[in-house]
């Protein structure tokens, strides 16, 4: 019944200062599968507008501010939902337990299809039950096995209810699973936008800005659950953030425009 294309922005080391972001964003776009091909048709539309070459995929990082603010806006008005796993790096009380390889990643994986789950289990009603799975499709990341993803999501089915994974399985499915570059489904140029945009709303630039309209700008299609976007559309990770979510200036469009 749905499609949900994965992609993400920042990096998972932790070297501050020496290259590595303080934030690490995955983003999921969710959209009924009766619904994809018109509304990705979006990307043709941007790049048609754009003066982009047909065919070639669009990447957020190439694009200009007033390009990327055009992508998004007309994004935010196709029926698409989307959850975005935010994590601050620097906030980690324990960070040599994310120093093996893609252990960062695969933590925030399962962050994000909670969310995941609980927007397609929750947007059809009960007697839909047959129709609540949704197809996974990532942006293939270069040197990373999909089946050792697929294990794990195998793992974390068998560790629900003890550690407290709360990814409901009657949507989520391992065999569903796989990974494709941007040019092969234009799903997940519109999901690296929008983790591109959550991420520039998030950290600083080589000039110490950042840029939260792109934030503000998807608001419409960002996952909620009775009025709340924080913690269900929007994840901040760790527990820590919160205090960053209170006090900091930088995200005070999260106050404004996500509580």
């Amino acid at each position: 019944m749905f499609s949900t294309f994965i992609d993400e922005s920042g990096c998972e080391g932790f070297r501050f200062g020496e290259g590595s972001s303080e934030w690490f964003v995955l983003s999921g776009v969710v959209v009924r599968k009766a619904e994809e091909i018109e509304s990705v048709k979006v990307v043709d539309l941007v790049r048609q507008k754009l003066s982009k070459a047909a065919k070639k995929p669009l990447h957020w990082k190439d694009l200009r501010h007033d390009h990327k603010v055009f992508f998004i806006d007309q994004c935010s008005r196709k029926p698409f939902k989307t959850v975005t796993v935010c994590i601050h790096k620097p906030s980690l009380i324990e960070p040599e337990k994310f120093q093996e390889r893609y252990r960062l990643y695969f933590y925030t994986v399962r962050y994000l299809l909670e969310r995941i789950s609980w927007l397609c289990r929750d947007t059809l009603p009960k007697s839909h039950l047959k129709n609540r799975f949704t197809d996974l499709t990532f942006s293939n990341r270069s040197g990373m096995s999909y089946k050792d993803l697929k294990e794990y999501i195998e793992l974390l089915n068998q560790r629900t209810g003890f550690f407290d994974v709360r990814i409901d399985w009657s949507v989520i499915d391992k065999n569903r699973v796989t990974a494709l570059s941007p040019g092969k489904r234009m799903g997940l140029q519109v999901a690296d936008a929008v983790a591109g945009a959550m991420f520039n709303a998030l950290e600083r630039n080589r000039f110490g800005y950042t840029e939260p309209r792109y934030a503000i700008i998807l608001k419409p299609i960002v996952y909620h659950h009775s009025g709340r976007y924080v913690g269900y559309g929007l994840k901040f990770w760790p527990r820590e953030t919160e205090e960053l979510i209170r006090n900091n200036e930088e995200l005070e469009w999260v106050r404004s425009h996500y509580k």
